[in-house]
């Protein structure tokens, strides 16, 4: 049965962090499906569009190339129980889904959109980001709701698309991706 990772991102924009999540996810898992989302929790910067495109430019720039990642606009909704349906329909319904978030959001899913149902249909990735501390209870009422967890350090660099929203820091960006914000004047 074919292991399939989601990764669902609402980087603003997407860094050499999310670059290295998923290139790692590339070698565990037999598809990984991409894709940019509007998380209803956060504000956004740059349209969906703008972000796809820069999440095409960090799969583009994986070494060695990765053949079963796929950057899927149509996995994109701002409910997760959408995208993992989605998901079925373009792969198989009988996999193995595996919705993959970071640490950041381990106490926000448990408010999302029929979360219990989500649970039932996949398993939690839950990778750990710097700065991003997992409760036990947050831990707990995600068990207590359903979930099946595991938690990952993939020692990624500990990056985040606020450092470069706020200062510029063109080191958490791959060259791409930064040329592509010149290019489209984006985050002025």
């Amino acid at each position: 049965m074919n292991e399939i990772a989601l990764f669902g991102t609402s980087a603003d924009p997407p860094t050499a962090g999310h670059q290295s999540i998923i290139s790692w996810l590339s070698f565990h898992y037999d598809k990984v499906g991409i894709w940019a989302s509007d998380n209803p929790f956060k504000k956004h910067q740059t349209s969906l569009y703008h972000r796809t495109i820069m999440l095409g430019l960090l799969i583009d720039n994986i070494y060695p190339p990765r053949r079963n990642i796929h950057l899927s606009k149509t996995l994109s909704h701002h409910k997760s129980l959408v995208s993992v349906a989605r998901a079925k329909d373009i792969w198989e319904i009988q996999a193995n889904y595996t919705l993959v978030i970071g640490s950041d959001l381990v106490k926000q899913i448990c408010q999302w959109h029929h979360v219990d149902k989500l649970f039932s249909e996949v398993f939690i990735l839950i990778i750990l980001r710097s700065g991003y501390v997992i409760d036990k209870l947050d831990l707990q009422a995600l068990v207590e709701l359903g979930a099946r967890y595991q938690i990952v350090d993939l020692n990624a660099p500990g990056v985040s698309s606020t450092t470069y929203r706020k200062y510029r820091d063109k080191n958490v960006l791959i060259k791409s991706v930064q040329d592509y914000i010149i290019r489209e004047q984006l985050y002025v």
